[in-house]
């Protein structure tokens, strides 16, 4: 049975995992998934997630873990950004689990959270070139490309949608 539910302390380990297992996939990693981890934790890539309760929770924010049983195959936050505007974050799934309606669901229980905490907007910044499904999906949604301050030549969109 899926479930989608707050995360707990111990599981932080098991979500960074989770993330950098699709990401691997994602991204066409040609590293074994235990190299590609260990430099992603030497850059610091999950670096937020070192303290959820403080960059999620105590930042208006939820994080949220969706699992199949005991299997954890999704996960899924937001915090503060500006007064009125939330972040999207680690909005990962599993791929055996895409094109199933569970990506949908995450971001539902996501908005609404977002809405009765009264933000008026939802952010996020994704992959242009690896991530197009997910850019399409974010589209479906009601996200829309927004410039980018101070832009680099990287393959980062930022995108927004009115909550």
């Amino acid at each position: 049975m899926i479930r989608i539910r707050y995360i707990k302390s111990d599981e932080v380990s098991t979500a960074k995992r989770l993330i950098y297992r699709v990401a691997h996939t994602i991204f066409n990693d040609a590293r074994p998934l235990e190299e590609s981890i260990a430099y992603g934790e030497s850059n610091g890539w999950l670096r937020d997630m070192e303290d959820i309760q403080q960059r999620y929770f105590d930042n208006g924010g939820i994080f949220l873990v969706m699992t199949d049983g005991d299997e954890m195959i999704g996960t899924g936050a937001i915090r503060q950004f500006e007064s009125n505007i939330c972040e999207l974050k680690r909005l990962w799934l599993l791929p055996e689990y895409h094109g199933k309606g569970l990506g949908y669901r995450m971001m539902q229980e996501l908005i609404s959270f977002a809405r009765e905490k009264g933000y008026e907007r939802m952010r996020l910044e994704t992959d242009s070139v690896h991530q197009k499904r997910a850019v399409a999906f974010y589209k479906r949604l009601g996200f829309s490309e927004i410039p980018i301050p101070k832009a680099t030549d990287d393959d980062d969109i930022v995108m927004e949608m009115l909550l």
